[in-house]
C-alpha cells in the first residue's frame, strides 16, 4: 500500500510554490491550476484547486474556513538537518529542529491553506 495525497487549494500558485521550494517536490507531468502531481521520493502529493469541486463536494469549503482541521502531513525524511536548512533557507516560517520525546527529530510549518506539516527524521540518532 502506498499514500497519496489530494489537497485542495484556494490557490494552487502558491501550494505549487511552496511545496517545490520549501519541501523539494518536484512537478511530475504537466502542471495546471486544476490539478498538479508533485513527487519528492515516494510521496505524492497532488495539488487541486477547491473551484474544481462542486458545491456539494464533501471537501468544498468557502474562503476563509479553517482547512486540514485534525490532520497532521507527516514527511518522513533520510535527512531531517538538509531539509530544516533548505525550508530555513527558503524564508518560510518554520519551528526549531527539535528531538522529540520519541527519539525522532523533526520541525513544523504550516502550508499556505493552513495544513499543518511535520518533516522528522525516519531514525533516531
Amino acid at each position: 500500500m502506498q499514500l497519496s495525497l489530494e489537497l485542495f487549494v484556494e490557490t494552487p500558485e502558491k501550494s505549487l510554490d511552496f511545496y517545490q521550494r520549501v519541501l523539494g517536490f518536484e512537478v511530475q507531468g504537466a502542471a495546471s491550476a486544476a490539478y498538479t502531481m508533485l513527487k519528492n521520493g515516494d510521496t505524492v502529493i497532488a495539488i487541486n484547486s477547491r473551484s474544481v469541486l462542486s458545491t456539494d463536494h464533501p471537501l468544498r469549503i468557502e474562503t476563509g474556513e479553517r482547512v486540514g482541521l485534525g490532520v497532521e502531513i507527516v514527511l518522513k525524511v533520510p535527512d531531517v538537518e538538509d531539509a530544516y536548512r533548505a525550508a530555513k533557507e527558503s524564508g518560510w516560517p518554520v519551528s526549531d529542529l527539535a528531538r522529540q520525546p520519541w527519539g525522532l527529530r523533526d520541525f513544523r510549518l504550516i502550508d499556505p491553506d493552513g495544513y499543518y506539516v511535520r518533516v522528522t527524521s525516519r531514525h533516531t540518532s
